[in-house]
């Protein structure tokens, strides 16, 4: 079933599929790290409104999450909210 979002004078559905890589994808998200990982990504999207972490997975070199973000944020601006917070 498709999950449409409401806000005020908007139904929208905005899925993006984000990909964080280390520099040189260096293997470095396993056991602990990659746990922390995982969380600071949930931490991050309910710090900001209506953000939503649909799906998440975490591989020894990379990061995929798939984001249910309002059209009232740019994706840029949650990158980049993201990169600053960590």
């Amino acid at each position: 079933m498709i999950d449409f979002k409401k806000v005020s004078h908007t139904i929208y559905e905005c899925k993006y599929h984000i990909v964080f890589c280390p520099k040189y994808r260096y293997r470095i998200f396993d056991g602990q790290i990659g746990e922390y990982a995982k969380q600071q990504v949930y931490h991050l999207a309910r710090r900001k409104d209506l953000v939503e972490v649909k799906e998440i997975n975490v591989q020894p070199d990379h990061v995929h999450t798939i984001l249910s973000v309002p059209p009232k944020y740019a994706v840029s601006d949650i990158m980049g909210f993201s990169k600053w917070r960590c």
